[in-house]
Formats: structure tokens, sequence, C-alpha cells
């Protein structure tokens, strides 16, 4: 299956405060997003078609244990295709996890189909 990454607007400026704090976000972002597209579905499922993954920040020195949380929701969108939509991304100093139905409500807020 051939999938495509997307940001929700909540993500955009989770990450925008992240990039500032940490000078290796972005590489560390990029090459999560490689990851991801090689294996959509790791990480914890939170509810169907939610995940939780660890995101490792090179700048914070504590690997993924310590790094960011990233919160995606998979769809298909046609029968061989399907989205991947980064919902939110933290610090896991700042939070330690997200609530199924606050994403819930960000999914339909940002048009994305409910599975």
């Amino acid at each position: 299956m051939n999938y495509s990454i997307t940001t929700s607007s909540y993500f955009d400026v989770a990450a925008k405060k992240l990039a500032k704090k940490y000078p290796s976000f972005k590489d560390d972002l990029v090459n999560f997003g490689k990851s991801l597209l090689e294996n959509p579905k790791q990480g914890t499922e939170l509810a169907p078609g939610i995940r939780k993954i660890r995101m490792a920040i090179k700048s914070k020195g504590k690997g993924k244990s310590g790094g960011a949380r990233v919160i995606t929701y998979n769809f298909i969108t046609h029968e061989m295709d399907g989205e991947i939509v980064l919902l939110l991304i933290y610090d896991k100093e700042d939070a330690s996890t997200a609530k199924v139905n606050v994403l819930k409500e960000i999914i339909k807020e940002e048009g994305y189909p409910i599975q």
C-alpha cells in the first residue's frame, strides 16, 4: 500500500515551537517521516487508526524515550492508497499522553474521515 503524509494545523504549530527549541528537530522529523512510510503501524495504537509513536530528538540527547511523541491518524483513501496524518507532536517533558476523545475531535475539526 502507498501512503502519503500530511500534517494538521495543531501539529504545524507545535512542530514550529519544537524546531525553535531543538536545533536537530527538522532533521529528526525528516528521519521520522521516512521511518513512518516504511512502517505506518509502528507505535502504540490508542484507538482504531490513531497511534502514538516515540520520536528521538538528537539535540535533547535522551533517545526515543525522552524525545517527542507524535500522534498519527492512518486511514485508507483509495483501494491501494492511504494517508497518514500527523495530528499532534509534543515534548515528553511537557505532557505524558493525549486523550482519545480530544484526538477524535481534532480529526473531525480537521475534516478527516473517522473510522
